[in-house]
């Protein structure tokens, strides 16, 4: 029997325990392992019943991931889903009943192994899920035939089509589950299959037809799913597939319909899509390691934090503070401001629980985590402070002086600037060690990327204890280095670009930005920063102006400093790139807009002609993707991964396409790199083409090769 799996005999029931450390994933070795052992609990004559188990914290989390890296081709993955497939009927064709032990989680392949067993009884606290989608796959081991069968196709097609996990009472409640154990799970699973499993017999999911006796009603919830998605999934192709195999479950028989879905199943597997999902898995865990900055470098606990500014950031900055569990001082400059910051954090926390994300009692028990204050005096029991004023940067040397006077010595330093240089701030504190950037993203209480901005002085403890702390944030830290913008908003500067450009050649607001929600972005260039603000832009370029510097190379459009001139600030106005009825969101259309590009095409002796969306998608992507190149050249960014990791979670960039790193690759370096070239003819010397992206396309590598390696590598 496999090392993967013990066997033992307990009040006349096989105990079969699955001990692959640390999540139990089904490995090669686990399949057989349990096979092997229910046939031997079948034929043992001191077994009644048969118990399998999780070792550790948790049943079965799901597949091994770096089995998907082996199945390069249809073929592959339609051999090892069928062979899968026949194994589970062994067990679910055992003669002695089969009851499966939840603990912790049993999520996709660890779903698919219970619902083979005759029964399911799990903690309170465990839960049951098909996250397969989250990696571009459907359930490929009987999940969308047998999942059906237990619980129904409405509850089915959400798990299999938005990933979430169950918890074990709405598991109970759906069917899904059983029984309940309250206490000790072995103990509570063995007198289970004394009694109840062992009154009724072997019952075989596959042969349960109760919940897809409707057909119609299943093949309209089919169609709500298909609707639904069309709208959400904005160019994946899996969730549409596991519709497919879900409506599969209802219209065919259990062998024909498993037919079926190993067809998807393979079809997927295979995919761009799942490579981009997968490689994202793998670079979302990449990011925590830092080359120059060990596992056991040590990092600072923290216990207590402050923030400066509660404006809209400094709130959403606090409230991700007090949500981690973490007390939190929250200064103004005076009571007036810092009653319209605490209003506007109730206002958030009551939304959530209008929703039913949060109770009332933790609403009010989260708050009063919250410690306003117009002073610096209790800043001395702080162990980190995150400066979050108004991004100017004079206002923000002066703010990091006081606080180096004002704090202890160990006190971490944070600034959330978007754009501004780290190292100004650090030679202002009076000790640049403990001095970085936390550019939190808005909303800050809700996005999940932190770019940690390391400064030329910053320590490794200082990294060490903001990666730490990113965790317990509840948010994914990347460390990048200290140029103008980062790497996060120095890249957009270049997107922005050729939005704008685009405008003024002859594209309208709204199709650009639906191309880009076509493409899979949740908002198009406009849309977003009329949520974000126009002022906040045009601010930002009066600065560098004053400087001598732009954003980004090349023309600059004159048409969203025109806006901000004319007070069109964008939604918080009720005009922008759009305008906006009172109290709403909804985005019109305005003819002013095609008014002013036609103005600045004029001035720039260009003439206005139509551009097809794809144009739009590629010379978007091509900007992001060359100013990619340069910044994981010139060392702001360790990996390529890094960038897809920020962009997905920082933008929203469609996680089905990877990132834009990743999806440069699908398309191929050469044509990146031809467009880039073409560009330079067209529009002038700005588009020059990074030195990076000539070495990789001279070299015939993109910037992953086929163990999606950095491209520094």
């Amino acid at each position: 029997m496999s090392n993967f799996v013990h066997y033992d005999v307990k009040q006349r029931i096989a105990v079969i325990t699955i001990d692959n450390p640390p999540v139990n994933a089904l490995a090669p070795g686990v399949w057989e392992g349990v096979d092997e052992a229910v046939a031997r609990g079948v034929a043992d004559p001191a077994a009644d019943a048969l118990v399998l188990i999780g070792a550790g914290q948790t049943f079965v989390a799901g597949a091994d991931i770096n089995i998907f890296k082996t199945l390069r081709t249809r073929e592959q993955s339609l051999e090892r889903s069928a062979g899968t497939h026949a194994l589970l009927k062994r067990l679910e064709d055992a003669a002695k009943p089969l009851v499966a032990a939840i603990h912790g989680n049993a999520l996709g392949g660890g779903l698919e192994l219970a619902m083979a067993c005759h029964y399911r009884v799990a903690t309170r606290d465990a839960r049951v899920g098909q996250p397969e989608v989250l990696l571009g796959i459907i359930p490929g081991a009987g999940g969308t035939q047998r999942l059906p069968r237990l619980c129904g196709a409405a509850k089915a097609l959400e798990m299999c089509t938005d990933g979430k996990p169950v918890p074990a009472p709405l598991a109970l409640e759906c069917g899904i589950i059983d029984h309940l154990v309250e206490a000790d799970l072995l103990g509570g699973a063995i007198a289970f299959a004394t009694t109840e499993a062992a009154r009724t017999g072997p019952r075989k999911t596959r042969a349960r037809a109760g919940k897809i006796a409707d057909t119609n009603a299943g093949l309209a919830a089919c169609a709500a799913a298909r609707a639904a998605l069309e709208r959400t999934a904005r160019g994946a192709i899996a969730p549409f597939a596991a519709v497919s195999a879900i409506e599969a479950a209802l219209t065919l028989p259990f062998d024909a319909g498993s037919v079926r879905e190993r067809e998807l199943f393979a079809d997927a597997v295979v995919s761009t899509e799942s490579r981009a999902l997968v490689h994202l898995f793998f670079a979302e865990r990449e990011v925590a390691k830092i080359p120059d900055v060990p596992k056991d470098t040590p990092a600072h606990d923290i216990t207590r934090a402050a923030v400066v500014g509660a404006g809209t950031m400094g709130g959403g900055i606090a409230m991700t503070y007090a949500t981690a569990g973490i007390p939190v001082l929250l200064k103004e400059v005076d009571e007036a401001a810092l009653q319209r910051g605490l209003a506007t954090i109730r206002k958030n926390y009551e939304s959530s629980v209008a929703k039913g994300r949060m109770t009332p009692e933790a609403l009010e028990r989260t708050l009063s985590l919250i410690t306003p204050t117009t002073s610096y005096d209790a800043f001395d029991t702080a162990d980190i402070v995150v400066e979050a004023v108004f991004e100017n940067m004079e206002l923000k040397k002066t703010t990091f002086a006081e606080l180096g006077r004002v704090t202890r010595p160990d006190c971490l330093l944070a600034s959330n600037s978007s754009t501004l240089d780290i190292d100004e701030f650090a030679r202002a504190s009076g000790r640049p060690a403990q001095v970085l950037g936390h550019h939190f993203f808005s909303p800050a209480n809700v996005m999940k990327l932190l770019e940690i901005v390391r400064g030329r002085e910053t320590s490794k403890e200082t990294i060490a204890s903001s990666l730490k702390l990113a965790k317990r944030l509840n948010k994914v830290g990347v460390v990048v280095g200290n140029c103008f913008g980062f790497v996060a908003n120095r890249m957009l500067a270049y997107y922005m670009r050729e939005a704008y450009l685009l405008l003024e050649e002859g594209a309208s607001v709204p199709q650009i930005d639906t191309a880009l929600t076509d493409f899979g972005m949740p908002v198009g260039p406009f849309g977003m920063q009329d949520i974000a603000g126009i002022d906040v832009g045009a601010r930002i370029r009066q600065y560098l102006k004053s400087i001598g510097k732009t954003r980004a190379e090349g023309p600059q459009s004159e048409v969203p400093d025109r806006l901000y001139e004319m007070g069109r600030y964008g939604q918080k106005t009720g005009a922008g790139w759009y305008t906006y009825e009172p109290g709403s969101r909804t985005r019109i259309p305005d003819q002013l807009i095609d008014q002013l590009a036609n103005e600045a095409a004029s001035r720039r002796g260009i003439t206005r002609k139509p551009i097809a969306d794809d144009d739009i998608i590629a010379r978007i992507m091509t900007a992001l993707a060359n100013e990619g190149a340069r910044v994981l050249e010139e060392g702001y960014a360790i990996r390529a991964s890094d960038i897809d990791v920020i962009y997905c979670y920082g933008f929203g960039y469609p996680r089905h396409r990877g990132g834009p790193m990743f999806y440069a690759d699908t398309v191929g370096l050469p044509t990146v790199l031809a467009r880039v070239r073409e560009y330079r003819d067209r529009f002038g010397d700005y588009w020059e083409p990074a030195p990076l992206l000539e070495q990789r396309v001279a070299e015939g590598r993109g910037f992953y090769d086929e163990q999606g390696v950095r491209a520094g590598s």
